[in-house]
C-alpha cells in the first residue's frame, strides 16, 4: 500500500517528500487531537515541535531566515496562507484509531487560535514555508483558480 506523502518546501533547502508517520516521529510526541481542538478526534502532533525538529534536521540555523507564513495546499485545490504567529497552537492530525487517515489525509492541519477561529485544512499535500514582505495579519484561504481566462470565456 503506498502512503500519501507531503511535499515540504523551504527557502535554502531542496524540496522533499515525507510521510505523516515520519513527521510525527520527528515531532517527538503525539497527543489526542481533542486536547487541543474541541470535538477533534484522532492523533495529532504539534506543528511548532515538528517544524523546529525538521529545521534542525535540515541543517538550518539561526542564520537562515525564518518564515513569516505557512502556505498549505490540499489535494482538492484548497489552499491557505497562515501568518506564523497564528501557528503557535497548530497541530497536524495524522492518524485515527492508530491508523493513517482514511479521510482527510495524508495530514490535516488545525489552527485553533488563528484569525479564522479554527481553520482546518484537510488532505494537506504541500507545506510551503514563505517569507512575505507585505504584512498579512489574517489567514487567507480558498480554492485555487484552476481555470484560465480563455476557459472561463468558453460557452458551455
Amino acid at each position: 500500500m503506498s502512503e500519501l506523502r507531503i511535499r515540504i518546501e523551504h527557502e535554502g533547502v531542496e524540496a522533499a517528500l515525507t510521510a505523516p508517520d515520519e513527521m510525527a516521529a520527528l515531532a517527538g510526541s503525539a497527543f489526542a487531537l481533542r486536547d487541543r481542538v474541541e470535538g477533534g478526534a484522532g492523533e495529532a502532533f504539534d506543528f511548532a515541535a515538528w517544524y523546529e525538529a525538521w529545521r534542525a534536521a535540515q541543517g538550518l540555523t539561526e542564520a537562515n531566515p525564518r518564515p513569516t507564513h505557512l502556505k498549505v495546499e490540499a489535494a482538492d485545490s484548497f489552499e491557505a496562507v497562515i501568518p506564523w504567529a497564528q501557528l503557535r497552537d497548530a497541530a497536524f492530525q495524522f492518524a485515527q484509531d492508530g491508523k493513517p487517515l482514511a479521510k482527510g489525509g495524508p495530514v490535516r492541519l488545525y489552527t485553533p487560535n488563528g484569525s479564522s477561529e479554527c481553520l482546518n485544512v484537510k488532505s494537506v499535500v504541500v507545506c510551503r514555508f514563505l517569507r512575505l514582505e507585505q504584512e498579512q495579519d489574517e489567514a487567507s484561504y480558498g480554492f485555487k483558480n484552476t481555470f484560465s481566462p480563455q476557459e472561463m470565456l468558453k460557452k458551455r
